[in-house]
């Protein structure tokens, strides 16, 4: 990739910033009430035009949680986010309810994704637990505002840094469980830290961990993704999708899989859907559907949204998971220590999938089960849920309806044990 290509998106962004204020003035202009075109067939459909430029053109800044509440047999809870652990690249953040005592809860460690987007993705399955659990995420940095002088990001990093908030999260003597979940990418670096901990003895080993839709083993049922990275291999991502940070932001200099690289590569997957999407908010928009177009902007606000990867990161990945499959091949590495799945005796196991993912595909996760041959098998537990896709296995109706109770009876089956 040209290395300068970071250079002309922010060039392209800002040569649209004249016409982007323009749209958004024409759209206000045809919303005011006072306005008589504002309930023509005409203005409505200027204002829906105008809307639709403004957001497609836009940049998207991290989306907040927003869950300031949560509702406990009956009883409305405040809750106030916390950051309790924090280094360079990344960050955990309580969900704290201070008006109920928690040290009687579980905690449960939500492993959000280091692919694109934000931990916000995770809203609704952070959302879920919150009655039940004292809820902890990690929250990754964007790589384009952390500095050279932290030094780079790898798969080592990322191990280590799920390592230590183990340990913080669950210290010497705590008689608290601690329950992990990874969704998607973390599921590899999730059980590769829970192994190290566990072949050291170390008790910060959490209770259980949950890996939903995790590329354990991308050699079973491979999608359109896992092809696409064994085709092309590692050599070709770095000339593709590697460039620099380009000046003002912090992390000039810096090498990285840029946010919005990644999002051209999402919306490519599934062109057709994200186009209709678009449409269809047009015709809400001029029919005066509020509610529907409204759904329309959260979703986006969030998937749009995206961060840059630091490049060491991301190369490692793509070549340790996608590649060479390390992990399910028994050859997998931490800082020169091999990672030997077999040492997970005693953290309960259970796995998610979604039927109809095309991400990460039926059995990929499932192959965990067979790589850790030393937990009981009452302490093992499979999930598939029928007629999801890859988002439906961590947020949705079907999430909460069908998976949230599950997961609840193996944490709590886990605890027992």
């Amino acid at each position: 990739m040209n290395r300068f290509s970071y250079q002309m998106y922010e060039m392209a962004h800002l040569a649209l910033a004249p016409a982007r204020a323009a749209s958004d003035a024409t759209r206000l202009f045809f919303k005011n009430p006072m306005n008589p075109w504002t309930h023509t067939h005409v203005g409505r459909n200027v204002a829906a035009s105008a809307e639709l430029f403004e957001r497609v053109t836009r940049r998207y800044g991290k989306p907040i949680f927003g869950l300031n509440e949560t509702q406990i047999e009956g009883s409305v809870h405040e809750v106030v986010e916390e950051v309790v652990w924090e280094k360079p690249f990344g960050r955990v953040i309580r969900f704290n309810r201070p008006s109920i005592t928690t040290k009687a809860q579980p905690k449960l460690l939500i492993v959000a994704p280091m692919s694109g987007h934000y931990a916000t993705l995770l809203r609704g399955t952070v959302e879920a637990f919150l009655p039940t659990h004292d809820v902890y995420i990690t929250d990754w940095a964007d790589s384009r505002m952390v500095p050279l002088t932290a030094g780079r990001f790898e798969l080592d990093d990322y191990i280590s840094y799920l390592m230590e908030i183990c340990a913080q999260l669950k210290p010497l003597g705590s008689p608290v469980p601690l329950h992990t979940l990874g969704v998607c990418q973390p599921s590899v670096p999730l059980i590769a830290a829970v192994a190290l901990l566990e072949a050291e003895g170390n008790p910060s080993a959490p209770d259980s961990m949950t890996l939903m839709g995790g590329p354990i083993d991308t050699r079973r049922s491979p999608t359109a993704v896992n092809t696409l990275a064994q085709e092309r291999g590692t050599a070709w991502f770095r000339r593709n999708c590697v460039v620099s940070v380009p000046f003002p932001y912090p992390g000039v200099g810096r090498e990285v899989y840029p946010g919005f690289l990644q999002l051209s590569g999402f919306m490519a997957m599934n062109l057709d859907r994200h186009v209709n999407a678009h449409l269809e908010m047009f015709n809400h928009l001029v029919e005066g559907d509020g509610d529907s177009a409204e759904r329309h902007r959260e979703f986006y606000d969030e998937y749009m949204a995206v961060m840059d990867l630091d490049a060491a990161y991301y190369l490692q990945t793509v070549e340790q998971v996608f590649v060479r499959h390390s992990l399910p091949k028994g050859e997998m590495q931490h800082r020169g220590k091999l990672i030997d799945l077999s040492a997970i005796s005693r953290t309960a196991l259970m796995t998610v999938e979604g039927e109809k993912d095309d991400i990460s595909g039926v059995g990929q996760t499932f192959a965990a089960h067979d790589l850790c041959p030393n937990i009981p098998a009452h302490r093992k537990s499979h999930h598939l849920q029928l007629g999801v896709g890859h988002y439906g296995v961590f947020n949705g109706s079907r999430f909460r309806r069908d998976i949230v109770p599950r997961l609840l009876t193996f944490m709590q089956d886990a605890e027992k044990a």
